[in-house]
């Protein structure tokens, strides 16, 4: 692609904003309040605002390889921090997606260098959940599954951390585990149960 055509596009971008709404950009530059935290994939087919029908200022977005939430990625974490405690997001959203190189990658056993310790992470969710997965027969099926149980341990790895936690005790803050279909567009809700699982690990992950 060449360049000087996405800054001709942004002038596009800019004419159409302002022919739609004359204030647009004075009313951006006011500052921001989003109403959801959202961790996702850095797949190029996935982007946030999209799925979501929503627009600039609504989604506090980060994203990584595999919509991982790690305790010691200070990524991630200022992250949360500052999304939870700052911004005073009401939602925090996991989405992974189907058809996710990362999991996927996670699966085989090849050596992929640098990206080794970060889908070891992946891997500890196999084998949390290996009896299930090494049920299914089908490889597909099985891919598909362990999209959504990794999307289910990075919501309990967010519900271990202390601004989720105190978020929820004085603003009743919500974590929720969804999965995005890249064959058919539809954003599905694993419906994590965010008050069961916080309740299952208080007693090794409470925090004052």
């Amino acid at each position: 692609m060449n360049l000087n055509k996405v800054f001709e596009n942004n002038k596009k971008w800019i004419a159409t904003k302002l022919s739609e709404d004359k204030d647009y950009f004075e009313e951006l530059g006011k500052g921001q309040n989003p109403e959801f935290l959202y961790i996702g994939c850095s797949d190029s087919r996935v982007t946030a605002e999209d799925l979501m029908g929503l627009g600039p200022g609504e989604v506090f977005v980060h994203r990584n390889i595999a919509n991982m939430v790690i305790s010691i990625d200070l990524n991630a974490m200022s992250v949360v921090d500052y999304a939870v405690e700052h911004l005073k997001v009401n939602h925090v959203v996991v989405c992974g997606h189907y058809a996710c190189g990362g999991v996927k990658a996670a699966m085989q056993s090849a050596d992929l260098g640098i990206l080794n310790p970060w889908l070891r992470n992946i891997r500890d969710v196999f084998r949390i959940h290996k009896n299930e997965l090494n049920a299914i027969e089908d490889e597909d099926k099985k891919y598909d599954r362990l999209v959504e149980l990794n999307v289910q341990e990075q919501c309990v790895n967010l519900i271990k951390t202390a601004a989720v936690q105190k978020a929820y005790r004085d603003r009743n803050l919500k974590v929720h585990g969804w999965v995005f279909d890249v064959h058919s567009g539809k954003l599905i809700d694993l419906k994590i149960d965010f008050v069961g699982i916080l309740k299952n690990i208080m007693e090794i992950y409470h925090l004052d």
